[in-house]
């Protein structure tokens, strides 16, 4: 079921990056105690990584027992292990290097050197061999229900590595693909599909940026998903998108005010 999107918009991008780290931290204290852990999506990028230095500098970081908590991330760049553009070389320098994770609660993409795969459709199958183990029959699905799955919008609209009009935004039953010819380098990478996103209980879309304004306004204003792939990312419960002034720009004020 489609959740209708809620929008709060942050003064700057700084702002934005400190109460979403505030917000995810509440988020996954709250899951924690109701369940016992907690279970989160990551995205990289420029939004990704400054959401996780605020969540670094955050006060209220050790509340959360960062010993229960499964981390996956919604898309990898199918690079070498230890790359700098891996979203999860990016992720342990701004945060999880410096807060005590189970390293076998990390669950990192396979990397393009890793020599049991051949290749990234390969390394996205196994990857959603490792979703649907952790997966409980309360899922009723093939991942698992994350508590937040956040995702950066591009200028393009796309999210995590679905492009628009590209073969990958159409998958149905696969949850984890290996994307082929992606339009901004790297050209190949792993990706969640929409499905598995949806599978979320919150997903989190973020935008920061007077480059991201039309993007923003073109996904909450009707497009499709096959044009605007983020205009089909959603959560079961909610949908929420996190932007700052210039990245609101073009939306009209009473969506958000």
């Amino acid at each position: 079921m489609t959740t209708v999107p809620q929008v709060v918009v942050h003064r700057d991008k700084d702002l934005m990056a400190r109460a979403t780290a505030a917000r995810l931290i509440t988020r996954i204290v709250d899951a924690q105690a109701s369940r016992g852990s907690a279970s989160v999506v990551l995205t990289g990028g420029r939004n990704g990584n400054g959401l996780l230095a605020a969540l670094a500098d955050a006060p209220a970081r050790d509340a959360v027992d960062w010993s229960r908590i499964d981390l996956w991330w919604g898309d990898e760049r199918y690079l070498p292990d230890g790359d700098p553009e891996r979203n999860v070389t990016q992720a342990r320098q701004a945060l999880l290097d410096a807060v005590p994770l189970d390293p076998a609660r990390v669950h990192a993409v396979p990397a393009s050197d890793d020599a049991r795969y051949a290749d990234a459709d390969e390394a996205a199958a196994a990857y959603a061999e490792e979703l649907a183990a952790a997966a409980d029959p309360s899922d009723h699905g093939p991942v698992p229900t994350f508590d937040v799955l956040m995702l950066g919008v591009g200028p393009d609209t796309h999210v995590a590595s679905l492009f628009p009009e590209h073969p990958g935004v159409r998958e149905r039953e696969r949850t984890v693909i290996g994307v082929h010819g992606a339009p901004k380098p790297p050209p190949t990478r792993v990706s969640l599909t929409l499905p598995a996103i949806r599978a979320a209980r919150e997903v989190w879309l973020l935008a920061a940026g007077e480059d991201k304004a039309a993007a923003v306004s073109i996904a909450l204003g009707g497009a499709g998903e096959l044009q605007a792939p983020a205009a089909g990312a959603y959560g079961r419960t909610r949908t929420l998108w996190l932007l700052d002034e210039p990245a609101a720009s073009k939306l009209p004020p009473d969506l958000y005010a």
